[in-house]
């Protein structure tokens, strides 16, 4: 339950307290900012509240937008303001302030909002009103623009994506804002959505293995649908601003879930017609979530930079005021809509081996593209990164107790972070194609080595963004040609599993980053090994086991490593102290 609380006298005509009941709010009423700070000292800890001038002329999205997303512990729009149990305080200290400068007289509610000493989120409003009219004529007349803007309108386009990519935009959210209006008007939730766009998903995947052309036109016409609803839990959320920490967490694990899942089954379908692809459905899993992770990083080490502009960022911006080519570069990109229409299609029409050639033909290209143009917007800018930013980046790079062991031996470092661990992943990869039965084990060695090296100093270097990506495709890269080198079946199904573990353990703390919640624990971290653990791990295990147990050694540590992630991440993102954010979704 949420209070609302309406300050000053009452207005003849006014909806706003129907307005307010409607959108799940207890009403009370003040005359005065005295009796405004008892009511609301009235109000348990626990729930939000809202004061809300009686003046006020508005949409009741325009309220909804302003009093009822819960991701903010503080948000206001003109004449109302709102605090979430997280901001109650500072607002009992701006009104008691507001009461003992104001005594007895009515509460200017902007007033309030603008003695706030904390952070008060503003919410686009677009076209929506919200006034306090000072005058009739001033009411009239804001009732009237009121009246002129249909405010549903509003709403249904607002729950799209300001951001997306052309299939998603001009083939998909034309229709499925209004299934989820449906589902909106029908009581169901973001996450009951999104549960079902995994089981469609899987559903989907399940059609792939069966390696039969009906099975696979089935799973393509599936998987669109999945793709479908995969939209519509986010418009869902938009519209009726639904959102939570569950839903977090579950939007930004299952898409990953979903794609990697039915690679899955399209390498299982293509076994049962003669051809194993489990190589090529493994590389298309380590190189879709190595471009994530470049996102990722990038992202994390510039959005909060000093002096972060460039020539090339500036061009960048020059091409976006040119329409077609915002549409271009969004597609070269290879964003999850195209990218699942590709693979729908492909696998509908033509046979896994070429699905996975084009994917990762197209994901490579994509791939390229981004990371070049990052790279440049790096070396041309003379950004100043954050401590925050460094710690993100640290976070992201998974180093374990032995690179931590490194890091603390060797205090002087051995030079550009990037430039070690560049250097160490190309002695690790020399050593995987050797030839030589413990080369690997030595490369490794050095990797470790490297890897600690490479955080002995705050990542703050144009490239050190890089450091995480290097990790990520070092560790998954090393189990890939492990397991295709055993030369046994089963194995690069059983790396599959264990690059799928891990990438869920990375991916998990990504949004556990962007939720300002940190790394997950220490205890996790150095349970799993850390990444330069599992990479001498797997070379050691590759060197003394034969591929018959060399197969079954993976197979247990990518049980051992999914049990421990997932019951940790599942404890975290249902726990009270989880972010309550929700993601946008990235482009890739």
């Amino acid at each position: 339950m949420s209070t609302a609380i309406v300050t000053g006298p009452p207005v003849p005509g006014s909806s706003l307290e129907s307005d307010l009941r409607a959108l799940g709010f207890e009403v009370r009423t003040a005359s005065d900012t005295v009796e405004t700070e008892a009511l609301l000292a009235a109000v348990p800890a626990d729930r939000r509240v809202a004061v809300v001038d009686s003046r006020f002329v508005g949409h009741v999205h325009a309220l909804r937008l302003g009093l009822t997303d819960p991701r903010f512990p503080l948000a206001a729009i003109p004449g109302a303001v709102t605090a979430r149990p997280a901001g109650r305080q500072a607002l009992s200290r701006a009104l008691a302030g507001e009461a003992a400068a104001g005594g007895g007289t009515a509460l200017a509610v902007d007033g309030l909002v603008t003695a706030l000493d904390a952070d008060v989120h503003h919410p686009e409003l677009g076209s929506l009103v919200a006034a306090v009219p000072a005058d009739p004529q001033a009411r009239n007349e804001a009732r009237q623009a009121v009246a002129a803007v249909d405010d549903e309108a509003v709403r249904l386009k607002s729950a799209v994506k300001s951001r997306d990519g052309f299939f998603t935009t001009f083939f998909i959210s034309p229709y499925s804002r209004y299934i989820a209006r449906w589902c909106a008007r029908r009581g169901l939730t973001p996450n009951q959505v999104t549960t079902a766009s995994l089981l469609t998903a899987l559903i989907a995947a399940s059609c792939a293995a069966t390696g039969t052309r009906i099975g696979f036109v089935a799973a393509g016409v599936l998987l669109i649908a999945s793709f479908v609803l995969d939209c519509t839990d986010g418009q869902l959320a938009r519209y009726s601003l639904q959102y939570s920490t569950l839903g977090a967490w579950l939007d930004a694990t299952f898409d990953r879930a979903k794609e990697y899942a039915y690679y899955a089954g399209l390498a299982l379908g293509a076994a049962r017609g003669g051809d194993d692809v489990w190589a090529l459905a493994l590389g298309a899993m380590v190189l879709q979530t190595c471009r994530h992770v470049v996102d990722f990083s990038f992202n994390e080490a510039n959005h909060d930079a000093t002096a972060n502009t460039s020539p090339t960022a500036a061009l960048s911006g020059r091409l976006d005021s040119v329409g077609w080519t915002v549409w271009v570069r969004r597609m070269i990109v290879l964003p999850i809509g195209e990218r699942w229409a590709l693979i729908a299609v492909l696998t509908a029409t033509t046979t896994p081996r070429i699905t996975f050639y084009v994917l990762l033909v197209g994901c490579a290209f994509a791939a390229t593209y981004t990371t070049a143009g990052r790279v440049l917007r790096s070396l041309t800018r003379k950004a100043k990164r954050t401590d925050r930013a460094a710690q993100a980046l640290a976070d992201l790079a998974d180093n374990g107790p032995l690179a931590g062991f490194v890091s603390r031996a060797l205090r002087a470092p051995l030079g550009s972070p990037f430039l070690v661990a560049l250097a160490g992943v190309a002695v690790l990869t020399v050593s995987l194609f050797s030839g030589v039965t413990w080369a690997p084990v030595a490369g490794a060695v050095v990797y470790a080595l490297a890897s600690g090296q490479a955080l002995a100093r705050p990542l703050k270097g144009a490239l050190d963004w890089l450091v995480p990506p290097l990790f990520r495709a070092a560790e998954y890269g090393t189990v890939l040609v492990l397991a295709g080198k055993a030369g046994v079946n089963g194995a690069l199904p059983a790396a599959f599993g264990l690059v799928a573990a891990v990438a869920y353990h990375h991916y998990d703390t990504v949004y556990r980053i962007r939720g300002n919640a940190g790394a997950p624990p220490a205890w996790l971290v150095r349970a799993i090994g850390g990444q330069e653990g599992r990479v001498l791990l797997v070379t050691v295990l590759a060197a003394v086991l034969t591929g018959a147990q060399f197969k079954v050694a993976l197979t247990v540590l990518a049980v051992i490593v999914a049990g421990l992630v997932l019951v940790e991440s599942i404890r975290f993102w249902v726990s009270a102290g989880a972010p309550a954010v929700h993601d946008e979704g990235e482009p890739a």
